[in-house]
């Protein structure tokens, strides 16, 4: 049975891999993300068989494992069908710290009252319980920064950096002591508390600006601190799973700063970017800026040969992705051209535009990649900007700005711009956004839904 059970665990694994790896492509995501939790629902399974096997835990024990079983299972299942996609980034950081949590707890229940832990138990616990605390407390605080519960704008204080580099030191020399000492209860309270405070003192400076960023990166910690917890157990699964989820959330968080032509280091020392309310939708572009009525883009999109659509978060903010789909449908239908053009930083997590248009059922081959898009930009009748803001700033070009040498897409390329946004306020990065004042630009003032719901009505006027 114990063979049997080993087998079973090690073709989870396999399928979490292979999971993975259908996840590249946008058409084969869905299935690889039911692969993969389809093996972690067995992977449980087959780990419920192992303690009732070994009667590893008491009755009591029991009635707490399936408790805990149902209220995640409920609570997960709730989340999935009522968070809505703006919401998902505020989601998918409470997960990231309930994973870290769990994993550190895991080290924490292991050392307490322990005795003779041997080393190669003891360095991995520590490591396991610095980066799960980091990542909780880090992850709370980036879902509240997300949800607006706390500035999304960088929050700094005199001697911030100071006290920064102590608590990493207080959490660096504690884990070192407990590595040495796996029994010794004072370092593993230093331990514990130096981490929750650091992973609160590492998000609190960073802007909304960093925040794709910032959750792909306390994604790998997540992944790095379950397999830390794999070696503490001796559990190959979790070491499997954790390193998987390590990896490629380090890859991810490498692409991601690589977008933003900005290191990681950077990032977590000094983010940048502004929070997004009232007051940083007040501001605007400063120069001519040309609007237009909903007849006068309809007629631009209806005789347009080729359209290249630029989604970005205002899109996902007015839930507007149904709309948009339906506009690009109807121009498809007359025999327009139409792609979209995403940016790998658009939105608030990795992959949020690649999500909210599949939601709308948009085809996959006509979602393309800034590099791809880049080079077909010249040659579109038109550029339909649909609320993204930094990732289309042609200010990226010039040095002396905080998004210079962050690669756009260059929509300014198109014969073309329209724009819709509800003001000139400006994106994340707290500057107006020079395309709004090109002569090629045309401005369409509206809530993207209702903006594209109108564009939808006055382009069937022309095309019938």
């Amino acid at each position: 049975m114990d063979t049997a059970i080993q087998y079973v665990l090690l073709a989870a694994a396999a399928c979490f891999v292979l999971g993975l790896r259908l996840m590249n492509h946008p058409a084969t995501a869905r299935r690889g993300n039911l692969l993969s939790a389809g093996a972690m629902g067995v992977a449980v399974v087959a780990t419920g068989v192992v303690i009732a096997r070994h009667a590893t835990i008491t009755v009591t024990g029991w009635a707490v494992l399936f408790a805990g079983l149902a209220t995640g299972s409920v609570a997960g299942l709730y989340a999935a069908r009522s968070v809505r996609m703006t919401a998902m980034p505020q989601l998918v950081s409470l997960f990231n710290a309930v994973g870290g949590g769990a994993a550190a707890l895991l080290a924490v229940s292991d050392l307490i009252g322990a005795h003779a832990v041997p080393v190669r138990v003891g360095v991995p616990a520590s490591i396991d319980i610095a980066i799960g605390a980091v990542t909780f407390t880090g992850s709370l605080l980036a879902a509240g920064k997300l949800q607006g519960l706390v500035s999304g704008a960088p929050i700094v204080f005199p001697g911030a950096r100071l006290v920064n580099v102590v608590i990493a030191a207080l959490t660096l020399g504690s884990g070192v002591w407990l590595a040495a000492r796996p029994d010794n209860t004072v370092a593993l309270v230093l331990l514990v508390v130096g981490a929750l405070a650091f992973g609160v003192t590492m998000v609190l400076p960073i802007g909304g600006a960093d925040m794709p960023v910032v959750i792909s990166l306390l994604n790998a910690f997540t992944g790095t601190a379950v397999a830390m917890a794999g070696f503490v157990l001796g559990q190959t699964i979790l070491i499997i799973a954790g390193a998987l989820v390590g990896a490629s959330g380090a890859i991810l968080t490498k692409l991601m700063a690589d977008a933003m032509n900005r290191s990681i280091a950077n990032i977590i020392i000094g983010g940048f970017g502004t929070a997004d309310d009232a007051a940083s939708a007040e501001g605007g572009a400063q120069g001519t800026v040309r609007s237009g009525s909903a007849d006068d883009v309809a007629i631009q999109l209806a005789y347009a040969n080729k359209v290249i659509v630029v989604p970005g978060y205002g899109l996902a903010a007015a839930q507007a992705q149904h709309e948009m789909a339906g506009l690009a449908q109807l121009l498809t239908g007359h025999g327009v051209e139409v792609t979209y053009a995403v940016h790998p930083v658009a939105g608030r997590m990795p992959g949020h535009m690649n999500v909210l248009l599949a939601e709308a059922n948009v085809p996959y081959p006509q979602l393309i990649e800034m590099e791809e898009a880049n080079g077909e930009f010249a040659r579109a009748d038109v550029a339909l900007v649909v609320g993204a803001n930094d990732v289309t700033n042609p200010a990226a070009r010039r040095s002396g700005n905080p998004i210079s040498g962050m690669p756009i897409l260059d929509v300014d390329h198109a014969r073309s711009v329209v724009v819709i946004k509800r003001s000139l306020g400006h994106g994340y990065a707290g500057l107006d956004n020079e395309l709004y004042t090109d002569p090629k630009t045309t401005m369409y003032f509206a809530d993207a839904k209702q903006g594209l719901a109108a564009l939808t009505a006055a382009v069937r006027t022309f095309v019938g």
